[in-house]
């Protein structure tokens, strides 16, 4: 392949709206997630008076998404793979829809047409001396889309990182593309509140040197690597991480040096954070991005020692039974990465797979640990997979246990002005004294 004059291809960008000339009524459109969300190809699209009945396929999406507002409804329609605040009132409303899937599940709906995708809109770094872009902060499940779409569209911006890994579409590849230079929306870290700290110390005693971590957004995710600064040759195999890693990186406490895949290197399909993280993971090799089927591939995440997935839950019943994606019928969030890397921590040898959650909600009004779930709540993680659960009050570990030993243990760490409440609950269920 040829090499590319660098200053060329800047002459061949065009304006969004003249990007998006080849987009008609009825396609299917993927759109990049997360700090990669190519928004000025979308307030474009937006303008478009012309278009019907457009659906648009994607990931978490920041701040207020444009398309799915009421004035938008009939021509463009939302489908979230993992849904953003954002989506989820006008999921609600009927304006949009959400589908249940595992993020691992996602490129192959793509590469085989299950989803048969008309265009991929994306945000790319600058083309290589070879014309090569990077997908910079989100590799996940766009590289399939980008593979797989007829048409692809670009913003090329200045300020998107150039990645590592598995990250790379050629500018060959696109058929219109437009030039920016904008900084990517930051998702800062939020102070960690007492709860959050206290969660996050009882995972960090848990975690042994030379494991290999899987951590989330959020407080809790970030309480725990906040406490990880005396532990040794940690590794990293997550589908995504935030600024919090960044101190256990410089510091050497995360060498992967024990990972069998990918070893010395830190593997992720995405991040989220602020401009520090993304001038970390800038033309950094010892950071790999790969697509999702890579990093979420239960087969390989159970090949590295001592992995401890670290996953969240909004409601876990006395079963066992994990809610993560739904407050009853209301769709909160996504499937996601917790059911592909829970299986695969149990597999790992030494590993531990870990549903961490505060034990009250609404201010301290509502438990998380229930009898049962809510009508319409949707099961991420089965009763069957679940391992260890972790509240403020404590750990306990629900394999192996009956259904009676899991209720006892999930009450011992509910908030204990609920307890007596569960274990009556779990006595007329189950007629067997709890006290």
């Amino acid at each position: 392949m040829s090499k590319f004059n660098l200053p060329d291809w800047k002459l061949r960008a065009v304006s969004p709206s003249d990007a998006l000339a080849s987009i008609k009524s009825e396609m299917k459109i993927f759109v990049h997630g997360a700090a990669a969300y190519p928004e000025p190809l979308i307030n474009a699209l937006c303008e478009r008076k012309n278009l019907e009945n457009v659906s648009l396929f994607h990931l978490h999406l920041p701040g207020v998404i444009k398309f799915a507002q009421p004035e938008f409804e009939g021509r463009f329609f939302s489908v979230s793979l993992f849904t953003s605040p954002g989506l989820r009132g006008p999921i609600s409303e009927g304006r949009a829809d959400f589908m249940p899937v595992f993020l691992s599940d996602i490129p192959n709906l793509f590469l085989t047409r299950g989803i048969p995708l008309d265009v991929a809109l994306i945000q790319v770094s600058p083309p290589d001396a070879h014309g090569f872009c990077s997908l910079g902060t989100s590799i996940d499940t766009a590289k399939a889309a980008a593979e797989s779409a007829e048409i692809v569209i670009a913003e090329i911006n200045e300020q998107m990182p150039r990645t590592h890994g598995n990250s790379f579409i050629h500018i060959s590849r696109f058929k219109q593309f437009i030039h920016t230079n904008r900084p990517l929306p930051e998702s800062p870290t939020a102070v960690e509140n007492p709860v959050e700290a206290a969660i996050g110390q009882i995972i960090a005693d848990l975690i042994q040197d030379g494991s290999t971590l899987q951590v989330g957004i959020g407080g809790i995710p970030n309480a725990v690597l906040s406490r990880l600064t005396h532990k040794h040759d940690l590794g990293v195999h997550t589908e995504m991480f935030a600024d919090n890693m960044i101190a256990l990186l410089e510091m050497g406490v995360v060498n992967n040096k024990y990972k069998e895949v990918h070893p010395g290197r830190t593997t992720t399909s995405f991040v989220t954070g602020t401009k520090k993280l993304f001038n970390y993971i800038h033309d950094n090799p010892s950071v790999e991005f790969h697509p999702c089927d890579r990093t979420n591939d239960t087969a390989l995440i159970r090949k590295n020692p001592k992995v401890v997935a670290i996953n969240s839950a909004i409601e876990i019943d006395l079963t066992g039974q994990v809610c993560a994606d739904s407050i009853g019928h209301q769709i909160f969030s996504g499937i996601g990465g917790q059911m592909d890397f829970i299986h695969g921590a149990a597999l790992s040898k030494g590993g531990m797979p870990i549903i961490a959650l505060p034990a009250t909600a609404s201010k301290g009004t509502l438990s998380r640990i229930v009898p049962q779930l809510k009508p319409g709540a949707g099961v991420v993680t089965t009763r069957g997979h679940v391992h260890w659960v972790v509240t403020e009050f404590g750990a306990v570990n629900l394999h192996g246990l009956t259904l009676r030993e899991r209720a006892k243990a999930l009450i011992s760490i509910s908030h204990p002005d609920f307890r007596r409440d569960l274990a009556r609950q779990a006595s007329d269920i189950r007629h067997f004294s709890f006290t």
